[in-house]
Parts: C-alpha cells; sequence; structure tokens
C-alpha cells in the first residue's frame, strides 16, 4: 500500500458536498425524457455526495435502533468531503426486536443501487460501485454483519468490498440477542471470505446511564464480540470516555432526537466522537479501498496528531 496521504481524514476534507434526499417522488438527474425511468429507491434515502465532477467509492451507513438517517447528517457530510458517496436508508420508523426485515430491505436497496442510484445522483458525479462499504451503527450494525455474512437467505448482488460495524450491538445481553442472532460466540468465526473489517467501540456504551435504563451497547453482545468472531484483516478501536449515541448530529431534533441525550451514558460533546468516527472511517476506506493507508499506520502506531479522542484500547488481525 501507498503512503503518500497529505490529508487529515479527522478534519473535513477537500470536497465540497451536497445532501440530498431521494424517495419515490424524486425526479431523476440523468434521465432523457423519452427515456424509461429508473426505478425509484425501495426506501427514502438520504445522500451525501462531492459536488464536484467526478466517479467516487460507495459508502452505505444503516442507521440505529429508532434512530433517523437524517441524525447522521454531519458525519455523512465528513466522510463525503473525503471523496466517498454516503447513502443511509430509513430502513423503518417504528420496529420490534426482529431485524429480518432490516436485512430484508438492506440486501433490496444494495441491488437497487446498481440499477438505480447514478441516475438519481447530480449529472457531474458517476458512483463507483465495484468500491463499495457496507457500514452500521448499533443494531444497524448488526444489520450490516447479517447481510455481509449472508447468513438468513438475503444477500446482495453487489461485492462488499469493506464493512464497518460502528458501536455494533446484538441484543440486551449474552443469551439476550435479538433475532436473528448473529454472534456466534466462536472466535473467528465469521466467514467473510477476507473482507476487511472495522469495528469501531465506545468506551462508555457499556456503562448504564442510571439504574432505570441498561447499558446501551452491552457486554456479551458489543463491539468487542463482534470484533472477537472477525477474520483478518480486522481492525478494532475504542474510544475512551465516549458513548455509544456521541457520533450523532449535535442538534437531533423531535423526540427520539431529545432521548438520544437521555438514554447512553454520553461524553461531554458530540464532536470530538463524531469527528473520530468519520476519521476512522475515511482512513480505513483510503486504505482498503485507495490503497492509501498512511493515516490507519500513523493511527495504530499512534502517531497521528489528529485524532480526536483517547485510543482506549486497540486490536488488529492480519
Amino acid at each position: 500500500m501507498s503512503s503518500s496521504s497529505s490529508r487529515n481524514a479527522f478534519e473535513d476534507g477537500k470536497y465540497k458536498t451536497d445532501l440530498l434526499t431521494l424517495d419515490s417522488s424524486s425526479r431523476c438527474c440523468k434521465t432523457k425524457p423519452s427515456s424509461r425511468a429508473p426505478p425509484s429507491p425501495p426506501k427514502q434515502l438520504l445522500v451525501a455526495t462531492p459536488v464536484e465532477e467526478g466517479e467516487y467509492p460507495v459508502v452505505m451507513l444503516l442507521h440505529g435502533y429508532l434512530l433517523y438517517n437524517s441524525f447522521y447528517s454531519q458525519l455523512m457530510l465528513h466522510v463525503s468531503s473525503h471523496g466517498f458517496i454516503l447513502i443511509a436508508p430509513q430502513l423503518y420508523s417504528i420496529a420490534g426486536p426482529d431485524t429480518m426485515d432490516e436485512i430484508k430491505s438492506t440486501a433490496e436497496i444494495i441491488n437497487w443501487l446498481s440499477v438505480g442510484l447514478n441516475h438519481f445522483l447530480p449529472s457531474q458525479v458517476t458512483p463507483n460501485l465495484s468500491k463499495f462499504a457496507l457500514s452500521g451503527h448499533s443494531r444497524g450494525g448488526k444489520t450490516a454483519f447479517a447481510v455481509a455474512l449472508k447468513k438468513f437467505g438475503y444477500s446482495s448482488d453487489l461485492k462488499i468490498s469493506t464493512l464497518i460495524g460502528i458501536d455494533p450491538v446484538d441484543g440486551t445481553g449474552k443469551g439476550k440477542q435479538t433475532p436473528p442472532p448473529v454472534l456466534t460466540y466462536e472466535p473467528n468465526s465469521f466467514d467473510l471470505d477476507k473482507t476487511p473489517v472495522l469495528v469501531i467501540g465506545s468506551g462508555l456504551g457499556e456503562t448504564a446511564r442510571n439504574p432505570l435504563f441498561p447499558p446501551c451497547a452491552p457486554p456479551g453482545v458489543n463491539h468487542r464480540e463482534f470484533f472477537r468472531e472477525c477474520q483478518g484483516p480486522a481492525w478494532h478501536f475504542v474510544a475512551k470516555d465516549y458513548g455509544h449515541l456521541d457520533m450523532l448530529d449535535d442538534d437531533t431534533k423531535g423526540i427520539r432526537g431529545k432521548s438520544s441525550y437521555c438514554l447512553c451514558k454520553n461524553g461531554e460533546e458530540r464532536r470530538p466522537m463524531r469527528r473520530f468516527v468519520g476519521g476512522m472511517v475515511v482512513s480505513f476506506l483510503l486504505a482498503y479501498l485507495e490503497g492509501d493507508d498512511c493515516e490507519l499506520v500513523q493511527i495504530k502506531d499512534g502517531c497521528h496528531e489528529g485524532v480526536p479522542v483517547e485510543i482506549q484500547e486497540f486490536e488488529v488481525i492480519m
């Protein structure tokens, strides 16, 4: 891999970006009036894209339990500013413990990308689906792993180039996984066909905010177990003193947005954790999609001066 990058992944990149909402009423940007209209996305999508002419890798981000995709706008724009198209579907508004519908919907949306996405992007922007990353936060992280593992009869036609779990969670505790369970409790049991994996954890995720609420990322079903079951190459970073929802936007509106400040043990502010998650995602994507591992190696070696949080733990399987 190359080691020539001069950017700082934890700060905004060089690309100007825009935030789009795509749904069944969205108009195509690249279809001629006489042409047959491409299919609309299966779910409403929030898209962060560079606006400069070019071809860009595509990253899908799956939201956490009962959260809105709009709560990740700042994180998405951060990653997109480094030359990536970010897509966040709204998988549901209300859901119970079973994640099968989310797994099915995610596979359907991924399969739609190759026939629909390009038509809805700005005319000067082209998605490079040969470089496709699947990521998810919390329950969305579990869903991302389930789709990548092709475990439950739903898989994507598109090859997943990298897989990212942002504080992934599979239930409320060991023995209390949400159906269908993804974790097997067997080390290195995830057969992902050598797909590179990044797992990011929150240091406060295992801590309950108060006696009334359980931890948001309980031991036995959180990032540690997801990483333990990965095969190489896999990277695991844990941010000290930040919580399970600290990568969300600074201002998350509505009842669900306000509750995101109350349910989990949080850090003092969200920006450092959001910048950390964004920078880790960017450095990982640059390494494994673009062949530039400079920043990822610097972070691993503890010599990257721009890391905005204290890294509590680090592990790698090669």
